[in-house]
C-alpha cells in the first residue's frame, strides 16, 4: 500500500504540467503561441511531452504502475477479508489482565452476557468458560471498498480515453453545425473509437447571449440557443446551452466553452467585383474580447492578406496603443494592416488560420475601419459591415465518465464507513469471579463506556 500512495502522490505531482502549460488536445492554438512566444523553450518542453501531459508515456507509466500496485494490493486484502467475515472470533487470552479496561466484577450469567452482545451487533465464539466477541468488520469493509473504488476510477478514466472522443469547433451565430468529422477544428479519437461512430445530431446557433458587469467587465452568464436534431434529418427542438449546462446524446455532451466575435468584411478587387464577403473569425486576446485574426485572400491577384485586430469597444492608450476596454460591441474598430505576397497556401505546410506570414509579403497599407467604412488599399478595397458572435463549442464522448462518478461516490462512502466504524473486541472469562477486558483495535475512543455499560448490564446495577 505504501507503493500505491508513493504512486498516487507522484501522479497528482505528474498532473501539475497539464495545468501550467497548453495542452494540444485542449487548446492546440494556445500551444502553437507558446511555440511563437517561446521558440528555444517550447521544443524542449514538447520534446518531455508537456503539451500532452495526459498521454505522455511518463504519465502513463505512472498511472498503469498506479493500476496494477492497487490491485496487487486490494485482492488479497479482499480475500482474506472474506475469510475473515466467516470465521469465529478469536480465542479468548489467557491473561485478560493485561488488555486494556479490564474489570473484575462477581459471577453473571455466560447466557445473558452472549445475548447483550448479540444485541450491540457482536459476533461471539462461545466456549464452556468464556466468550470472545468482535464488532467493526465493517471497517475493513470500507477500506476495501475505497481502494477497489479507485480501480474503478482508473478503469473508468482508461475506458474513457480508449473508447471516447473530444473535438472543438467554432461556430458564428446564425451557422448549423453537422456532427462530421469534417466538421470541426480540432477532433481526437480514442484508440478503439472509429469515425464512424459520432452521434448524428445537428445543431443551429440561433442566438448567443453574454452578460457582464459594468464595474469589473467579468462574465455574468452565457446563455446560447441552438435548433438541434439527432438525427440531423429528424424535427429540430430549441435547447439551451450554458457553461454548466451541457446539452447530451447519450454519452456525448456539448458543452460551451469560449465566445468571441468574426468581423464581417467585403473585399473587392480593382474592378469593384466582390472576391470576399463574410464573417472571420478572431481569437479573444484578454478579457475585454481584444482579438486578433487574419484575413486571406488568395484569390486576388496579387493575393492580399489582412492582419487585423477587432476590439469590441475601442480605446486608445499612449502606452498600449489601441484595446478594448469592455468585452461587449459599443463602439468596434477593424484594424487591419494590408499585405500583398504570396500567402504561402499553395506550399502543403499547415498554418494558423489567424496568423500571416508575411516574410514574403509587402505592406501596402494600414487602417482603423469603423462600421461600414471602406478604404481602398490600391489593389482593392476593404469593407467593414459589422461582426457576429462565435461560440466554441466542445463535444465530448466519454463512456466512462458514469463509471467514474459511481467509482467516487462509492470511495466515498468507503472511505467515511472506515473511518467512522468503531472495531472492537471484547472478551468474557468465568473463573471465580468474571473478567471484562476490551480492545478498540482502530482507537476510536468510547471502548471504556462500552465496557462500562456492559458490566453494569450484567451486573443488574441500571
Amino acid at each position: 500500500m505504501r507503493i500505491a500512495l508513493i504512486l498516487l502522490l507522484l501522479l497528482a505531482v505528474a498532473a501539475i504540467p497539464g495545468s501550467l502549460f497548453p495542452q494540444r488536445n485542449q487548446n492546440p492554438l494556445q500551444v502553437k503561441q507558446y511555440f511563437i512566444d517561446n521558440p528555444a523553450t517550447a521544443i524542449w518542453l514538447d520534446r518531455l511531452s508537456l503539451f500532452e501531459v495526459y498521454s505522455s508515456p511518463w504519465f502513463s507509466a505512472i498511472y498503469l504502475l498506479l493500476f496494477i500496485s492497487l490491485i496487487g494490493c486490494v485482492l488479497p486484502r479482499s480475500i482474506e477479508h472474506l475469510k475473515a467475515i466467516g470465521a469465529q472470533p478469536t480465542i479468548t487470552p489467557k491473561y485478560l489482565d493485561r488488555m486494556e479496561h479490564f474489570v473484575e466484577i462477581k459471577k453473571i450469567d455466560l447466557d445473558q452476557a452472549a445475548a447483550y452482545l448479540i444485541k450491540n451487533r457482536y459476533r461471539i465464539r462461545r466456549d464452556e468458560n468464556s466468550i470472545s466477541a468482535e464488532k467493526g468488520y465493517a471497517r475493513e469493509s470500507g477500506n476495501l471498498l475505497f481502494h477497489l473504488s479507485l480501480v474503478l476510477v482508473l478503469i473508468a478514466i482508461g475506458v474513457g480515453s480508449l473508447f471516447g472522443s473530444k473535438g472543438d469547433a467554432i461556430v458564428n451565430v446564425g451557422d448549423r453545425f453537422i456532427n462530421t468529422p469534417t466538421s470541426y477544428d480540432i477532433l481526437g479519437f480514442g484508440k478503439y473509437q472509429a469515425e464512424d461512430s459520432l452521434p448524428p445530431f445537428s445543431l443551429k446557433v440561433e442566438d448567443f447571449k453574454a452578460e457582464y458587469d459594468p464595474v469589473t467587465n467579468a462574465p455574468i452568464d452565457y446563455t446560447l440557443t441552438v435548433r438541434t436534431a439527432n438525427p440531423a434529418n429528424s424535427p429540430e427542438t430549441t435547447e439551451v446551452i450554458k457553461v454548466n449546462q451541457p446539452l447530451a446524446y447519450g454519452s456525448t455532451k456539448i458543452y460551451l466553452q469560449a465566445n468571441g466575435y468574426s468581423p464581417i468584411v467585403i473585399v473587392r478587387d480593382k474592378s469593384g467585383k466582390v472576391i470576399f464577403d463574410g464573417p472571420t473569425p478572431f481569437l479573444p486576446q484578454d478579457g475585454n474580447l481584444s482579438s486578433i485574426g487574419a484575413i486571406k485572400i488568395p484569390d486576388m491577384n496579387p493575393q492580399i492578406g489582412f492582419v487585423s485586430s477587432f476590439l469590441p469597444t475601442a480605446d486608445r492608450d499612449p502606452i498600449r496603443g489601441g484595446f478594448s476596454s469592455y468585452p461587449e460591441v459599443l463602439d468596434p474598430r477593424l484594424l487591419v494592416s494590408v499585405w500583398k505576397g504570396d500567402l504561402g497556401l499553395n506550399t502543403g505546410v499547415p498554418q494558423s488560420v489567424y496568423r500571416i506570414d508575411t516574410s514574403k509579403m509587402e505592406r501596402i497599407g494600414l487602417k482603423a475601419l469603423t462600421v461600414n467604412e471602406t478604404y481602398d488599399f490600391g489593389e482593392g478595397s476593404i469593407t467593414f459591415t459589422g461582426w457576429k458572435s462565435w461560440v466554441n463549442l466542445q463535444i465530448v464522448n466519454d463512456p466512462g465518465k458514469g463509471f467514474a462518478l459511481l467509482g467516487a461516490i462509492l470511495a466515498i462512502s468507503g472511505l467515511l464507513i472506515s473511518l467512522f466504524t468503531r472495531q472492537r473486541r471484547v472478551w468474557i472469562k468465568q473463573g471465580r469471579k468474571t473478567q471484562v477486558a476490551g480492545l478498540a483495535k482502530n482507537g476510536i475512543p468510547g471502548l471504556e463506556q462500552e465496557i462500562n455499560n456492559l458490566v453494569k448490564e450484567l451486573s443488574n446495577e441500571r
